[in-house]
């Protein structure tokens, strides 16, 4: 059975449901974005959110995917660094209870989280503390930790560290690993696009982005943006939210539909897509199948709050992926 190791940024999430999107203005932060945050800023957005609903939970874009694919039943393991703390303990008791192996370094610093402020409408806006997730670096990196993988997922998130990034993909690429991305953020495009553009035509196979994502990394809208990143890797996935994903490769290109649900929280629907389309291909299925099941994950994973899954709404994935693979 193939094997898939993920590394990215520790996190615990710290979900908030608003009731509208006036705290964004408040705080002065870009809705749908991803910024990085002090300590203190911490401290003023728990101040200002504190008559808000919060729900703590693993997560960690690349972790999300590791753990979607672990309950679908592929062997798994995760890079990362957390701190010597219950924030710490809190994401590896998760990962060994997702059946995740967890190759984690230690930090005397405290463990990163990302806060998680969900629009009435499912947009989730992020402000995330890294803590002791950003100091994970070249050095924590052997060739061991890829000898018995197959596939290698990273998140766009870590790409702002290039020598960790550099390192992590040669590593995978000598141990004969197929390397996917996921861009994460366009304002982290935007940041990194010189090296974004060199990692991904020299190592990356395949290739995760939104919309957003793709027009920050190629200049082009979704479709045109499409056909750019497949002319520098193998598999190129651009997804277009409640209108589904567009898939290009040599075999082909694929439009796949999204279904029907109930959007509440879009918080880890993309590293669940991911994790359908990557469980896809360590089974060998045709890329369009592949894409209907990350379609199927995410479109379960949207119905709840955060990128966690209860075991009733796993079984009704597991249902579903039986009648996708048949078709």
């Amino acid at each position: 059975m193939k094997k898939v190791l993920g590394m990215g940024n520790a996190l615990v999430d710290v979900l908030i449901l608003l009731e509208s999107d006036d705290l964004l203005h408040e705080l002065g932060v870009a809705k749908g974005s991803m910024q990085h945050v002090d300590g203190k800023s911490v401290e003023k957005i728990f101040a200002s959110a504190k008559e808000y609903k919060k729900h703590m939970v693993t997560g960690g874009s690349a972790s999300n995917t590791i753990s979607g694919l672990s309950k679908l039943g592929i062997p798994t393991g995760f890079i990362g660094k957390i701190g010597k703390d219950d924030i710490g303990d809190f994401f590896q008791t998760d990962l060994h209870k997702n059946g995740v192996n967890p190759l984690l370094s230690l930090s005397d610093n405290k463990s990163g989280q990302c806060i998680v402020l969900i629009s009435p409408d499912g947009e989730r806006t992020m402000c995330t503390y890294l803590g002791a997730a950003c100091e994970l670096d070249e050095n924590d990196l052997t060739p061991t930790l890829f000898s018995e993988y197959d596939f290698f997922h990273i998140e766009g998130y870590l790409v702002q560290n290039h020598a960790l990034i550099k390192k992590a993909v040669r590593l995978a690429k000598e141990a004969g690993l197929t390397v996917s991305i996921d861009l994460a953020s366009f304002n982290i495009v935007e940041n990194n696009l010189d090296f974004l553009h060199e990692i991904v035509s020299q190592y990356v196979d395949i290739v995760f982005a939104n919309e957003e994502e793709a027009q920050a990394f190629t200049g082009r809208t979704a479709e045109e943006a499409l056909i750019h990143i497949s002319e520098h890797c193998e598999i190129a996935i651009v997804k277009v939210g409640k209108d589904g994903s567009h898939i290009k490769s040599a075999s082909g290109t694929h439009k796949i539909a999204p279904i029907l649900c109930n959007c509440i929280d879009s918080t880890g629907a993309g590293d669940s897509y991911a994790a359908g389309f990557l469980f896809g291909l360590t089974k060998n299925y045709s890329h369009e199948t592949c894409g209907n099941i990350g379609s199927l994950i995410a479109g379960h994973v949207v119905e709840v709050i955060g990128a966690k899954l209860q075991e009733e709404k796993w079984e009704k994935i597991y249902t579903g992926l039986k009648t996708t693979v048949d078709c």
